[in-house]
């Protein structure tokens, strides 16, 4: 797993709310132009919930095309049992994945114990690093500390964690997992500089401005973080609007997104619905971070 930001794609619908092919293919190929460290799907900005089993094979059919070996590929596996998972596990194996992050199943709530057990009868069915996504703000339940240091002592492809965390939260989980455990983090890349500073190796963000997070991210790893912040606070408030929650992250910043990239938003229903005061900041925004990277030649994606 790469060091830097790895974009999580939003799943892109035509009119009729089907998955829109081409416009999955520009997202991949206007995110493999921001200097990223690697692309991902099937993540909760990808409203995977949303999707069929057959859709979600599809996307990492489609996304693996486009990469292409590009760049670092990963796929998140959610599924509601054990051979769900395991199945979403050989479909991205097929597709050359290069890690996984496991989703807890979404159905009902149980002890700690439970999960641990679930996630491990995963994780041994593979030979891929994995993470989890640990994430009870968003998901409803998560892992202790505790709980993810024992799930470390049974498998050895356990190496990262992906959390929504303060920067107070990612550097005990850092202490606790050991440096050969990475911790990446989301949240849209809130508290982005502080989270470095306490070791997140590093973030998994919807591309809305992930261009611009990058570039933060480098900017720290040269050792120049006092421009890495003042770039960070020049996106702070694009990434806190879109940030609200979760629907606004899928309403508001695939459109901050769409508007960058020359793309169309079509929501698949159960959605947030848009409004005309939160439409003019999309536009406002998108008009001062400006298009999205294009290729060195110039070239756009057709």
């Amino acid at each position: 797993m790469r060091r830097g930001v790895h974009i999580i794609l939003y799943a892109l619908f035509g009119p009729d709310e089907a998955l829109d092919r081409q416009a999955m293919r520009r997202q991949v190929d206007l995110s493999l132009n921001a200097e990223i460290a690697g692309i991902a799907a099937l993540g909760l900005a990808t409203e995977v919930a949303k999707l069929s089993f057959a859709e979600r094979c599809k996307v990492m059919d489609w996304v693996a095309e486009d990469v292409a070996g590009r760049t670092a590929l990963g796929f998140t596996i959610y599924g509601q049992s054990v051979a769900e998972q395991v199945a979403m596990v050989r479909h991205a194996e097929r597709c050359g994945a290069g890690w996984l992050v496991l989703q807890p199943p979404q159905v009902g709530t149980y002890p700690a114990e439970e999960y641990l057990s679930f996630f491990s009868r995963v994780m041994g069915e593979t030979a891929l690093p994995c993470a989890i996504q640990n994430a009870p703000q968003y998901l409803g339940r998560g892992l202790s500390d505790d709980d993810i240091g024992r799930l470390r002592q049974r498998h050895a492809n356990f190496s990262l964690i992906k959390a929504e965390a303060t920067a107070d939260d990612a550097a005990r989980l850092k202490t606790m997992a050991g440096p050969d455990f990475m911790v990446f983090n989301g949240r849209g890349g809130l508290d982005m500089v502080s989270c470095l500073d306490a070791g997140c190796d590093g973030f998994l963000l919807a591309p809305d401005v992930a261009d611009l997070s990058a570039r933060v991210m480098r900017l720290y790893d040269q050792g120049r973080r006092e421009e890495a912040l003042a770039l960070h606070h020049e996106v702070l408030p694009a990434i806190t609007f879109i940030m609200r929650s979760l629907e606004h992250l899928i309403c508001y910043g695939k459109r901050v997104f769409a508007a960058r990239a020359g793309l169309e938003v079509f929501d698949r229903a159960p959605a947030l619905r848009p409004e005309a005061h939160d439409l003019a900041i999309c536009d406002a925004l998108a008009r001062r971070f400006g298009a999205f990277p294009v290729a060195q030649d110039g070239a756009r994606v057709p």
